[in-house]
């Protein structure tokens, strides 16, 4: 299962970015390679400065290696070894009329002393920050994520939509990250799923992404903005970077483990402001945005 996921994600990086750099115009995906003392290593694509993206990155790697201690206790278990593979993307366009896009899509084993699996699961979802909300994109993203969910189980939209409501909540804030889409995490052989079922499932979603999000970049990337759109965009890039690097388990989960640090943190935007006290003006768009994030709306 791991060489066959691996070997998806590879090529999935491939067509995404591919893609990517047609809709951008301008910019190229730079690539590096790279290895992890531990073992494993990664392929990590990063794209600035275009026509369309400011700054982007669609990153893969598999690592494996023993478990470090943090992990150990976090996963309630003893030595024992490891393998996680995955691929994971943000995107940042330039234009504030554009959201900001996060997926990824992993999976990985924990193996006794004598190297049999003793568990493996699959995990990942997509989910869409918008800094200026136009609801027909939020109803087109989760139109698309429903639509792979029901390819496999009718309650799996609703039930991993509840979920990336749940887990992309800035507590200390006390509203979303954005307007949701997909979090799945743990996906393990059941009576009715087994590990091939999940498999199908999550490369089902991973298939999905370029329709979920491109249309809405094409649709928004050439509409006018000015620099008060620009300050609020900057300003909500602001809580995207609290919640990556306060709550989010993939960026805590890499630097316990040594991960490579650029491509970790490649998610974070690279003009951000944090503005004491600041709160748009009532009856804005502004402020909408904040009204429509305060509790998880329905979209589909």
């Amino acid at each position: 299962m791991k060489d066959k996921f691996y070997a998806y994600i590879q090529n999935l990086q491939d067509t995404i970015t591919l893609k990517l750099e047609k809709v951008d115009g301008k910019a190229t995906f730079r690539e590096d390679t790279w290895k992890r003392a531990e073992g494993g290593g990664g392929r990590t694509r990063v794209i600035e400065n275009g026509a369309v993206f400011e700054k982007g990155g669609v990153n893969i790697s598999a690592v494996h290696g023993k478990l470090p201690e943090t992990m150990q206790k976090h996963f309630g278990v003893k030595e024992a070894n490891f393998f996680a593979c995955g691929l994971s993307l943000v995107l940042h366009p330039k234009s504030p009329m554009a959201p900001t896009v996060h997926a990824n899509w992993r999976y990985f084993e924990m193996y006794d002393v004598d190297g049999n699996i003793v568990d493996q699961w699959f995990g990942g979802g997509q989910d869409l920050t918008p800094y200026y909300l136009f609801d027909e994109d939020a109803r087109h993203f989760h139109t698309i994520c429903k639509r792979a969910c029901d390819q496999h189980n009718p309650d799996f939209y609703f039930n991993y939509k509840k979920r990336c409501d749940d887990y992309f909540w800035n507590t200390h804030r006390n509203e979303a990250r954005g307007v949701g889409g997909l979090f799945f995490d743990y996906c393990k052989a059941s009576e009715t799923m087994k590990m091939e079922d999940w498999y199908n499932f999550v490369t089902e979603v991973g298939n999905s992404f370029l329709e979920a999000y491109v249309p809405i970049v094409e649709k928004r990337k050439n509409l006018p903005f000015s620099k008060a759109h620009r300050d609020w965009q900057e300003i909500r890039r602001g809580r995207y970077v609290e919640f990556n690097l306060v709550h989010d388990k993939g960026t805590l989960f890499g630097l316990k483990t040594n991960g490579r640090i650029e491509s970790i943190l490649m998610s974070l935007p690279p003009h951000v402001q944090w503005v004491y006290d600041h709160h748009p003006e009532n009856g804005s768009e502004e402020e909408r945005l904040l009204e429509v994030l305060k509790s998880p709306k329905v979209w589909v």
